[in-house]
Parts: structure tokens; C-alpha cells; sequence
């Protein structure tokens, strides 16, 4: 847990006990998805040796700048790249035993750069993004909180974060709005069948059209309507309650276990900004 200097010093700063709760479950979700993600890139170290289909010799051609490819050939030999690694679960733990510090959040911002251009972008995609997101807020607020407003660095880390989930719960809805197969419930069929357990058996009930009519335009409005989940902390719990179903079928049908837990690391931020926003303009 925080240390109780740690918990002081955010006491005498105005940081009152709602915003330490999602403080500290926001660290220490975060921190068990970064670790996570650490221990999966450990355990793929012999498919980017050298000699290996994911080797950086392949992958470096990507970097034009001469000196920028360098450096890069430096930082991502095989054993370089496995002690960042370590560091970084590492700083994973300290996360979830201290808090977070600045210098921490600086460590694993630029750590998480580095682990992007190393996939050429994302690994995993949507959990990538909100890796990213997440190590953006919480940069933010440390940054804020050094120059000398630790609640309002708080505000912005959290709000950026909330703005980006729910953004992206509202985008993903809309563009399935404009897809046919997701408007005639085809898609949840066409993904199914090629998930892990997949093709669907003959007697599954997605099989049958108007449930997977049901099924896909019950994701469709649930993700437009997400911004309302600012209205009312208990819409927010009812609609992260939600997500956290949709994350879990999606771990459970495709494997994506990171995906799981890198969007439950925002949900927080979402019920904070919600009392927020609730309380201020409600």
C-alpha cells in the first residue's frame, strides 16, 4: 500500500479520501497490467533473438533516421531489452507497493515509447492504446503535481484518461453503427467463428439471427451511450459493469487477456470524473 508519508503528503496537498481511493485502485490495477505485459514480452524472448522471425535486424530497417536507428540498435539488443524488461516489472512492483512518483511514470512512459517502436506501433492493439493512455495520465498528474498543484494534477490526469475510454467506447459503437454486419447481427457470428473455441457449433444460440441481431445492436447502443455514464457515478458503475462483461468475453472467445485488464485500469477514472461532473453540472 502507500506509504503513510506518501498518503500525507497528498492529505496536505487537498487530496481528499474519494479521490485516494481512485488514486490507489487506478495504481494498483495498472500495475498488475503492466506486469502482466512484462511477463509476456519476457516469456516471447527467444522469438525476438536475433536469429528470430521478430528480430530487431529485421524490424530496424522501419527507423530512416541513421542516429536514431543507433541508438536503437543499443537499446534493443536481446539482452538490453530483456534487462528493460526486468526494470520494468520491476517499477511494476513499486508502483503497486509505493505509488506512483514522477520519476517512476517518466521511467515507464519512455520505457513504453521504446516498446512501440520495437513492435512497430502496437503489439496488441486496443490494449497498446490504453497502456499508453493510462501512463499519459498518470504522467500528468505527476507533472502538474511537481510544478506545485497535486489536486489539480489529479483532475487532469483522471479526466484525460475517463475522456480517452469513453471516447473510445463511443467511437468503437458508432463505427459498428455504420457497418451492415454489425446492423444485421452477422459480425458476432463472423468473429465467433474464428475466435479460439471457434466455428460455432451448429446449435450455439448466436447461430440463431435475431439472438445475434440482439447481441450486436446491444453492444452498438451501450458503446454510443457511454458518454452518459458522466450523468450519474451509479450509470458509470452500471456501464463499467458492462464493459468489464464485454472485456471478459473478449478475453474468454480470443485470448486477449491484456485487453481485459488494461481497459479495467481506466474505470476508475471514469466513476471519479462521473461524482465530478454529477456533482458540478447535474
Amino acid at each position: 500500500m502507500l506509504s503513510a508519508a506518501s498518503i500525507q503528503t497528498l492529505i496536505e496537498a487537498g487530496v481528499q479520501a474519494p479521490t485516494l481511493v481512485a488514486i490507489r485502485a487506478t495504481e494498483l490495477l495498472f500495475a498488475w497490467s503492466l506486469a502482466l505485459q512484462t511477463l509476456e514480452y519476457l516469456r516471447m524472448g527467444k522469438y525476438t533473438a536475433d536469429d528470430a522471425f521478430w528480430s530487431w535486424q529485421l524490424q530496424r530497417a522501419d527507423i530512416p533516421n541513421v542516429t536514431a536507428r543507433a541508438w536503437l540498435d543499443v537499446l534493443f539488443k536481446p539482452r538490453m531489452h530483456q534487462l528493460h524488461l526486468v526494470l520494468r516489472l520491476c517499477a511494476a512492483a513499486v508502483l503497486a507497493v509505493q505509488g506512483a512518483s514522477l520519476p517512476l511514470m517518466v521511467f515507464l512512459f519512455v520505457g513504453n515509447l521504446l516498446i512501440l517502436i520495437r513492435w512497430r506501433g502496437a503489439f496488441n492493439g486496443g490494449s497498446d492504446f490504453m497502456t499508453l493512455v493510462l501512463l499519459t495520465g498518470l504522467l500528468i498528474s505527476h507533472v502538474v503535481g511537481a510544478l506545485g498543484n497535486v489536486q489539480l494534477g489529479w483532475q487532469a490526469g483522471f479526466w484525460y484518461i475517463a475522456i480517452q475510454a469513453i471516447t473510445s467506447y463511443f467511437m468503437s459503437g458508432a463505427v459498428k453503427l455504420l457497418r451492415p454486419e454489425w446492423r444485421n447481427g452477422s459480425a458476432m457470428t463472423i468473429f465467433l467463428n474464428g475466435a479460439i473455441y471457434g466455428p460455432l457449433s451448429p446449435a450455439h444460440p448466436l447461430r440463431n439471427k435475431w439472438l445475434a441481431l440482439l447481441g450486436s445492436w446491444g453492444f452498438i447502443v451501450w458503446e454510443i451511450l457511454f458518454p452518459f455514464s458522466l450523468l450519474d457515478p451509479r450509470l458509470a458503475a452500471v456501464f463499467c459493469a458492462v464493459a468489464a462483461l464485454f472485456h471478459f468475453l473478449v478475453f474468454w472467445f480470443f485470448g486477449l487477456n491484456r485487453f481485459f485488464w488494461a481497459w479495467l485500469c481506466a474505470f476508475p477514472a471514469i466513476m471519479w470524473c462521473s461524482a465530478q461532473f454529477s456533482a458540478r453540472f447535474v
